[in-house]
């Protein structure tokens, strides 16, 4: 049996399942991630004092940071946004605004906004969450990528060239 860490990205990447024609799948299972993001955080606090001063403050600068990723990702797809994974027909390749700093900015601003979400709250199990998320949107890309590869010829240069999820980081 092949060991994981010797594959090839590409080989990982085509048994990642479609979840429908168009990776509908994907988006029901993103939207479950989220609904268990937000019920976490009101489980109630975890802990208290300065920590969680400190923990609320930042939470919000990333809850910030994620929405801004989030809305100019959208913005900047325009006519070429759509709910689902696999990219539209007649769609084109976008490579700037912040698709210059990463190649999934509304995942990004997801996964930043619900760890943002997670410390804000002081909820262990919500940090939890927004890391599964993290993990989700990492494999969600993954697929996306392949289909975004097969549609886009200069797909792999951009690729290449530009952070996956959380600028400067990932």
């Amino acid at each position: 049996m092949p060991d994981i860490l010797t594959q090839d990205a590409s080989d990982v990447t085509s048994r990642l399942p479609d979840l429908g024609p168009r990776g509908e799948g994907w988006v029901a299972l993103q939207g479950v991630l989220l609904v268990a993001a937000l019920l976490a955080g009101l489980l109630g606090p975890a802990w208290s004092g300065p920590l969680r001063w400190a923990t609320m403050v930042l939470g919000v600068a990333l809850m910030i940071a994620g929405a801004v990723l989030l809305l100019r990702g959208i913005v900047d797809l325009r006519e070429n946004l759509t709910a689902v994974p696999r990219p539209k027909e007649g769609g084109r390749l976008i490579e700037t605004g912040s698709y210059a700093l990463v190649r999934h900015p509304i995942y990004g601003g997801v996964v930043v906004g619900s760890l943002g979400w997670g410390l804000f709250t002081a909820s262990p199990f919500a940090i939890l969450v927004a890391i599964a998320i993290a993990g989700f949107f990492d494999l969600k890309s993954r697929r996306e990528e392949a289909w975004l590869k097969d549609h886009y010829p200069g797909y792999e240069a951009y690729r290449a060239g530009t952070r996956k999820l959380v600028p400067w980081i990932y």
